[in-house]
């Protein structure tokens, strides 16, 4: 028994001294002193002795149980103040170190360019008008001189919405807009002439995705009609908004063009500002960026707005703020502005 009692006690030691925290140490109460713990099971066990064994051995099991209850009350005051301590640790706050410095968030690189380009038309006169995204057949087409067998349809991949029966009334059929001239007769059919806007916002293109084409993107449409509004005011206009935009000197030629919603029509093109003229992969090696589709409005877009156009003219433009984007920050793909690398989003 005296062999016994040694090995108890220096297994009881060693799983003490093993505890780490004051849940590990409510184990080891249970293990050796809780109701069917090895020290209380002992003493139990004296009642099948007789009374002069009884007093023997219940001497040195008492005394093991009282060494173990001291070791266990001093190792629980132990833990308890390391706990407190690790509290109080946390806590405390050293005012004389620097603080974290709080990551402040930026604008997409898109928006900025939008809002930048909002603001110069806008201190040329025009208005900053904004319509849904999604929009019915004939303000996108049929109003846009683009009848259902026009072969301009051709020009804009479409993202139709799906409907439960194809309607013979085209006003009732609704797709992702294409481009933002819709809000071009929206607002001719709610204003009188003379007027000047521009119509930001995103658009859908059902097409393949490369370094100079997106699913979506964002495009800035702009109207100006007046009585004698002429393709000269377009040109010195927009040789304003690049220079302004830009901050710099800017090169641009207009090219003869088709479009159903102009006549005569012309695209505009600019120095590629990602390569200067050296030819890269942004421009498609040619050195020019195309940058907007523009010309005079077409009559049948007037008599669609409800206006006479035997009184009234004017031009129509429309650009792509993303290829703006990649002018200014000289950005070749277009896919990095619709990524998720915070590393080149939070760049600018």
């Amino acid at each position: 028994m005296v062999k016994s009692l040694i090995t108890l006690e220096n297994e009881a030691k060693k799983a003490l001294n093993g505890a780490k925290n004051l849940k590990e140490l409510d184990g080891f109460f249970r293990v050796y002193l809780g109701k069917k713990g090895e020290i209380t099971l002992l003493l139990k066990s004296l009642t099948k002795l007789t009374a002069q064994e009884r007093k023997k051995q219940g001497k040195g099991i008492n005394v093991l149980k009282g060494k173990i209850q001291q070791l266990f009350k001093d190792k629980t005051q132990e833990l308890k103040q390391e706990e407190i301590s690790s509290n109080a640790k946390g806590d405390w706050l050293d005012i004389s170190i620097p603080g974290i410095k709080i990551k402040q968030g930026n604008l997409h690189p898109l928006t900025q360019v939008q809002r930048r380009a909002q603001d110069i038309f806008r201190s040329m006169g025009f208005a900053v008008v904004k319509g849904p995204e999604v929009e019915s057949e004939w303000y996108n087409f049929d109003a846009l001189n683009m009848p259902p067998d026009h072969p301009a349809r051709e020009m804009w991949d479409t993202f139709w919405l799906k409907q439960k029966k194809r309607s013979i009334n085209t006003k009732e059929n609704f797709l992702l807009r294409t481009h933002t001239s819709p809000l071009q007769v929206r607002y001719m059919q709610q204003h009188n002439p003379p007027l000047r806007i521009i119509a930001p916002g995103r658009v859908f293109r059902y097409e393949a995705t490369d370094a100079n084409h997106q699913i979506n993107f964002y495009q800035l449409e702009g109207l100006m009609i007046g009585k004698n509004v002429s393709v000269a005011n377009f040109r010195a206009m927009i040789q304003e908004f690049y220079e302004k935009f830009f901050s710099k000197k800017i090169a641009i030629r207009l090219r003869p063009s088709y479009f159903p919603f102009t006549e005569p029509s012309f695209e505009v093109d600019m120095t590629c500002l990602v390569c200067n003229g050296k030819k890269c992969k942004s421009c498609g090696h040619s050195g020019f960026m195309e940058m907007m589709g523009a010309g005079m409005v077409h009559p049948n877009v007037f008599r669609a707005a409800g206006y006479n156009p035997k009184n009234w003219q004017g031009f129509a433009f429309g650009m792509g703020i993303d290829r703006l984007a990649m002018m200014k920050y000289k950005v070749e793909d277009i896919r990095l502005f619709y990524g998720k690398d915070m590393r080149f989003l939070t760049q600018f």
